[in-house]
């Protein structure tokens, strides 16, 4: 458990610096260290903890379950994965109407992922490792709403290529999830068989 708290302190204390930082001129620090050296040191730190979460998740199985999830978490679940994944191939994509309606489709993405796997899975290092990126979720939206940023500018003319890429994208990478690739990555296979 050590490993995985001391991960999510170091992705989510940079994430969150990041969110909260101070843009004032004089008091920027991505400014006064420049774009480069930030965004290195920023990167290693989240690359760092992000290391340490999925080691210390790891080795969290044996603490045991908080909430026994009910049967059907797991498909309610897979309901909220497709529109996941979809809004978060839309973050990446030229601005269409899905990241327009949105505003911020990577935040509305890992909230969705979180909220399927609190409602599937009930297991220690589960629920603390999803209740932290719900809640970091939540967070950074307050903030960059507070800092006046709504999102696209609405004057932007919606793009269809990045809406049918992102249609086409995420339910891809969904339906990779759901066959293959996240009992490949995880170890935990989507599907039931027998």
């Amino acid at each position: 458990m050590p490993y995985l708290i001391a991960g999510l302190v170091l992705f989510f204390g940079i994430h969150l610096y990041s969110a909260f930082r101070s843009r004032a001129p004089g008091r920027d620090l991505r400014r006064r260290l420049g774009y480069a050296p930030f965004m290195g040191l920023y990167s290693l730190v989240a690359i760092a903890g992000f290391a340490l979460i999925i080691y210390g998740y790891d080795q969290a199985r044996w603490m045991g379950s908080l909430y026994f999830a009910p049967d059907w978490g797991r498909h309610v679940t897979m309901a909220l994965m497709l529109p996941a994944m979809i809004a978060l191939a839309a973050a990446y994509l030229p601005t269409g109407r899905i990241r327009k309606a949105l505003k911020h489709p990577m935040l509305v993405a890992v909230k969705l992922w979180a909220l399927g796997h609190l409602i599937a899975n009930g297991e220690w290092n589960s629920v603390i490792l999803f209740t932290s990126f719900l809640a970091y979720a939540v967070i950074d939206r307050i903030a960059v709403k507070k800092r006046g940023d709504t999102g696209p500018d609405p004057d932007t003319p919606p793009s269809t290529l990045g809406d049918v890429g992102a249609l086409v994208i995420g339910t891809g990478v969904y339906l990779a999830l759901v066959f293959h690739l996240h009992q490949w990555l995880i170890g935990v296979p989507v599907l039931l068989r027998g």
